[in-house]
């Protein structure tokens, strides 16, 4: 016996209205039950995705957002989507979207308040279901204050809000330790004798920055080591490498380089690969974060090792919850990974 939905012409795509019909519901049931946007019963929602399967039908995310809801698309903000602490951290995230079938919308910023707030604009405009925002908020509390007071606008619409790191907003997030992680590759480098340390980092504006400076600060006190030089430059390769220059040209005594992460450590290594300089005989170098080529590095790199990938998915797991109750902040922990880039300083 045919079904009604069967009558229709079929030169065009199933519709709501079709599955709605094949599972003997209301199209509003449908709609809540295929987006997860209300209250459905199991059985109905049963119902509604094996009627949905059988048409073949799938939810349109750009109708949803022409008829004024939000998506089933999850908005990513990130900097420097080349690097690998934030291709991590979105890999993370992306698993954890696809089992639960929503999609991922990734916002790539310049770590500039003006970017981020045209990035979070944007994918409010998009009509995204849910936002991450990952990465460091501003020493500034004017710049955090114009991004936040968007962010929250976007909560108070319906929106899901998460952050990975400091961002100086009342929503769930998941916060990696970055002090202690400065302070334990601090630490690292004291105990094998090294008192000539200097330190490649982005730029001081930043409060990943700020807390990993206080790690080092912490670890540098503690053993009364008192030669800490700094070198600021871009949270790249290219300005770990600018960075390294700086600190050789003017301090040569060092015997060791703390790199606030991963990819400027990279550069380092460049420069000193470049001018002859042997890692570590003469000079130890260190990272932060651990991402995936830190070991297939020459020499491997010492470093201190973030859980990125299990981060984006906490992240995605807290967006994609139910809304309600207080802010949940989940922290990640970090430890030390020791490689062949460490050693005691030359005698």
């Amino acid at each position: 016996m045919a079904h009604r939905w069967q009558e229709r012409e079929r030169s065009g795509a199933p519709r709501l209205t079709d599955v709605a019909v094949l599972a003997g519901v209301s199209i509003a049931t449908a709609s809540r039950a295929l987006s997860g946007g209300g209250v459905v019963s199991p059985g109905l929602t049963r119902r509604v995705l094996e009627a949905a399967d059988e048409l073949s039908y799938t939810v349109n995310p750009h109708a949803r957002s022409l008829a004024g809801g939000l998506t089933s698309v999850l908005g990513l903000m990130v900097y420097e989507i080349d690097d690998p602490y934030f291709a991590e951290i979105a890999g993370g995230v992306i698993q954890v979207a696809g089992e639960h079938g929503w999609s991922v919308q990734v916002s790539h910023q310049d770590r500039e308040a003006a970017s981020d707030l045209a990035g979070v604009r944007m994918l409010r405009g998009q009509r995204v279901g849910a936002l991450i925002i990952a990465g460091s908020g501003y020493r500034d509390p004017a710049k955090n204050a114009t991004v936040n007071a968007e962010l929250e606008a976007y909560a108070a619409s319906g929106g899901r809000l998460v952050a990975i790191g400091h961002r100086d907003i009342g929503c769930d997030a998941v916060l990696p330790d970055n002090v202690g992680a400065a302070r334990v590759a601090a630490e690292h480098l004291i105990a094998l004798g090294h008192r000539r340390i200097g330190v490649i980092s982005g730029p001081d504006t930043l409060t990943t920055v700020v807390d990993r400076g206080r790690g080092i600060d912490r670890a540098a006190r503690a053993a009364d080591v008192e030669e800490i030089v700094w070198a600021h430059a871009a949270f790249t390769r290219d300005g770990g490498r600018a960075a390294t220059v700086r600190l050789l040209d003017s301090h040569p005594g060092l015997t060791a380089i703390i790199a606030l992460n991963d990819t400027m450590a990279t550069g380092a290594l460049s420069v000193l690969r470049e001018r002859g300089i042997p890692v570590p005989q003469a000079v130890s170098v260190t990272g932060i974060d651990d991402v995936q080529v830190a070991q297939d590095l020459a020499p491997a790199l010492t470093t201190v090792r973030l859980p990125m990938a299990s981060m984006g998915r906490q992240a995605a797991r807290l967006a994609l919850r139910p809304a309600g109750g207080e802010p949940t902040v989940r922290e990640v922990g970090h430890e030390l990974v020791v490689r062949a880039s460490t050693a005691p300083p030359p005698a």
